[in-house]
């Protein structure tokens, strides 16, 4: 662990599992910050603002600045920025990303023949309307944007449907996949997440409670990697995977106790 520089945490089934902290998380960061090392959140969850994750985080005694929480809103934003500057979006997602897109100076669409770019997120409403307006518009010619590719998302009582759902969803209808995906494992998230943490791949640990996203965007780019097994992940499902974390740990205290075992 000596050669590690930067430590990148998920935070669902990771850090915490729900509103409930994951047992001495908050006793890792300390420990990680009193040895210097560097500390990134980096999220697939577009449900809340990045100011609701530094405060929940604060709320489990957490030393935690929003420097330190990368989500793919961020990424989405700065993506169309560079590449997609005065697109028109529909957007299939929550109010706060709806907010995020909007005061970035984003048009949102009126109609699907206006619209350039379908923006599909987390959407705990998502309804029929949406679809239809999504499939219109493909129909039209618009590109789509995921913000990330998770089936489930981990909470106290049990996993609950995320992205997939929507990106199955409209996928089904159209019959072909979506253009693009900006959260983990997509090359786009590892480039925002070494531009913030200031390090390189190979002197990160990316520690996630997902194969397909948390330890296969760290081995793709060149990283350390650790399951967790307090999310999604079981013992038994890391033998069949196709991405092998270097660790697999009971949670994340592990690492307080230098129990990093392969």
């Amino acid at each position: 662990m000596d050669t590690i520089k930067g430590f990148i945490f998920d935070l669902d089934g990771t850090v915490y599992l729900g509103n409930e902290m994951i047992k001495d998380a908050n006793q890792v960061i300390d420990y990680l910050q009193e040895n210097d090392k560097k500390i990134l959140f980096l999220t697939n969850k577009t449900i809340e603002s990045r100011e609701k994750y530094v405060k929940k985080l604060q709320g489990f005694q957490m030393n935690v600045s929003l420097e330190q929480i990368l989500n793919p809103t961020v990424t989405l934003i700065n993506y169309l920025r560079k590449y997609h500057p005065n697109s028109v979006l529909y957007i299939i997602g929550e109010p706060i990303i709806k907010d995020e897109l909007t005061a970035a100076g984003f048009q949102i669409a009126e109609k699907p023949e206006h619209t350039d770019i379908v923006i599909l997120s987390w959407d705990r409403d998502f309804h029929y309307d949406h679809l239809n307006f999504a499939y219109q518009a493909v129909k039209h010619g618009a590109v789509t944007i995921a913000t990330n590719p998770d089936r489930t998302c981990p909470l106290e009582d049990g996993d609950v449907p995320d992205c997939a759902g929507m990106i199955g969803a409209l996928e089904g209808v159209t019959g072909k996949p979506i253009d693009i995906q900006i959260g983990k494992p997509s090359v786009l998230t590892v480039e925002a997440a070494m531009d913030v943490i200031q390090l390189l791949p190979e002197e990160c640990l990316m520690i996630g409670d997902r194969l397909e996203t948390d330890i296969r965007m760290g081995v793709e780019a060149g990283m350390k990697t650790a399951v967790v097994l307090t999310g999604i992940t079981t013992a038994t499902g890391i033998v069949s995977a196709p991405w092998e974390p270097d660790y697999v740990l009971e949670s994340v205290a592990d690492i307080l106790n230098h129990d990093m075992k392969k």
